[in-house]
């Protein structure tokens, strides 16, 4: 999406060639084997959840919210930045439609979310998300209590991009806009996509890797992800765009 700082595309249908160094075939994996991929995983909660001695929920008794496919984002609490505290609120459409569609009119992030126009736009791509199984989660991020942001925490393995690139279990990917000009092109993108990446690692024990996949001409925003500590992995082919596979390994967390 925009600069580093204005945002990282939304949509991800793709058609690719080599990840990870590996060749990619166009894979159309049927819509019943991602289904069977989401009844089978395990849910664990976030550790701070769970009391010494306790036990984590049994899944079978435990009752299934919308975030479960995503470990529950709206549990994952705040974190410590650089810019200072920032946390993943959960969209909630009464709440949130007017200030997401007027950053979705924003020259600068429509030219690459394409999402411009009124109200109805936006909520036309908001709304599958909330009212679907979790795979997508849309959120505001919140830095010291102000909303300036808008995030997608997303399934990137059940999600249509996995027919694309070697994908693996649990991957996770995330979209990012910056919704204000004064808080684009000063390095907050970095740290926010940082940050947040660590959320999902920290959250998600049984996720390896948190992809992203910007637009390849916004050199702003790839750089970012770079920064991040996202490495560039190919560049893929989707049905808007072409775009830079960005991967960020929990392996190299420590040193990148």
């Amino acid at each position: 999406m925009p600069p580093t700082d204005a945002s990282t595309d939304a949509g991800s249908e793709s058609a690719a060639s080599g990840a990870d160094g590996a060749d990619t075939l166009d894979l159309r994996l049927p819509d019943e084997l991602f289904a069977l991929l989401a009844e089978r995983e395990e849910h664990v909660p976030p550790a701070a959840h769970i009391g010494h001695g306790e036990r984590p929920p049994d899944q079978a008794t435990s009752a299934v919210t919308p975030d479960d496919l995503l470990g529950g984002v709206g549990e994952w609490g705040p974190t410590t930045t650089a810019a200072g505290v920032f946390q993943l609120v959960p969209v909630r459409l009464e709440r949130d439609l007017p200030l997401i569609s007027r950053w979705m009119n924003d020259p600068a992030v429509a030219a690459f979310w394409e999402l411009a126009g009124p109200e109805a736009v936006t909520e036309a791509h908001l709304r599958p998300q909330l009212d679907g199984d979790g795979r997508s989660v849309p959120c505001l991020g919140v830095l010291e209590g102000m909303p300036m942001s808008y995030w997608e925490i997303y399934r990137a393995d059940l999600d249509p991009l996995a027919r694309h690139y070697p994908s693996r279990p649990h991957d996770t990917g995330i979209h990012l806009l910056i919704g204000g000009v004064v808080n684009r092109g000063r390095g907050l993108g970095t740290s926010l996509l940082r940050a947040v990446a660590d959320l999902v690692l920290d959250h998600r024990p049984a996720c390896a890797r948190v992809l992203a996949e910007p637009d390849l001409r916004n050199t702003p925003s790839v750089s970012a992800f770079l920064s991040a500590g996202f490495r560039f992995s190919a560049e893929v082919d989707l049905p808007d765009k072409r775009a830079a596979l960005m991967v960020r390994d929990r392996a190299l967390r420590a040193v990148l």
